[in-house]
């Protein structure tokens, strides 16, 4: 098979594609880059993307399928750091639904996410109907209440279900964001997280907020979860990851502080 195609007449052979070729897949040859071993790309796009003069292609990662990133306009530090600042871990919602194109937008940011050995391997499953995550709710407590390790960890969140009839497993969120994966994938859990933190990220240019749903992934992400029948999740696969998402029901008028930087150089 071969896997880059280059236009002569562009190419300068400046050899930037076979250096920034994260797995040695090319290298330069007289007329210019070649494949040596096409097998193991691992369709990054980083050839493509990188060459100056727009002079290769790659058949997993066309050309025509990649934007210019030419015109973008770029954060300043200053905006970039009050944008990254600015996202709160939202609890409070307004019981006001999501619309699915919304929730289908956020998970298209998320797909795009950096992945280990760009396997990315992750999808996602949206619930959005209030009975079942209020199911979800319920066998969450169970669970928990039930296991005598997590009861006592958590024992302020069952109480204030059972007792008082809050909601402190899903904050009632109108919406509910999952990440699956193959149950043998070793990178599911890790690709999961950098996945749904750029939705996280994304949420708040589209007027919503979101929150790990970290209680509720007590119970979700173990091998044998009652979630996984709840939710008809496809054998083979398990849950890897669960954010809330709906709009926020107050606003942050100011950016929060952390502690303070801890940060050493080695000699």
């Amino acid at each position: 098979m071969n896997l880059i195609n280059v236009d002569k007449e562009k190419c300068i052979k400046c050899g930037i594609c076979v250096k920034e070729c994260p797995v040695q897949v090319l290298k330069i040859g007289e007329n210019g880059p070649e494949d040596i071993c096409p097998e193991k790309c691992i369709a990054c796009g980083h050839c493509v993307a990188v060459c100056p003069r727009e002079a290769m292609d790659n058949v997993k990662t066309p050309l025509v399928n990649q934007k210019s990133s030419k015109k973008f306009p770029k954060l300043s530090p200053e905006e970039a750091e009050n944008f990254l600042r600015s996202r709160r871990s939202i609890r409070s919602y307004k019981e006001t639904s999501v619309p699915r194109e919304k929730l289908v937008e956020l998970v298209n940011i998320a797909h795009f996410a950096p992945s280990g050995h760009n396997l990315q391997g992750v999808s996602y499953i949206i619930i959005d109907d209030r009975k079942i995550l209020d199911k979800a709710v319920k066998i969450t407590a169970e669970e928990l209440k039930n296991d005598k390790v997590l009861s006592e960890k958590f024992d302020d969140f069952i109480k204030g279900y059972t007792k008082k009839g809050v909601d402190t497993i899903l904050r009632g969120a109108p919406s509910l964001v999952l990440a699956i994966a193959d149950a043998d994938f070793p990178r599911g859990r890790e690709n999961s997280i950098f996945s749904l933190e750029y939705m996280e990220l994304y949420a708040p240019t589209l007027g919503l907020g979101s929150c790990w749903a970290g209680v509720f992934e007590r119970i979700a992400l173990k091998d044998n979860s009652p979630m996984l029948e709840l939710f008809n999740i496809p054998k083979g696969k398990k849950i890897t990851g669960a954010v809330m998402v709906g709009y926020p029901k107050y606003n942050y008028p100011r950016l929060v502080e952390r502690s303070p930087l801890k940060v050493d150089f080695l000699p």
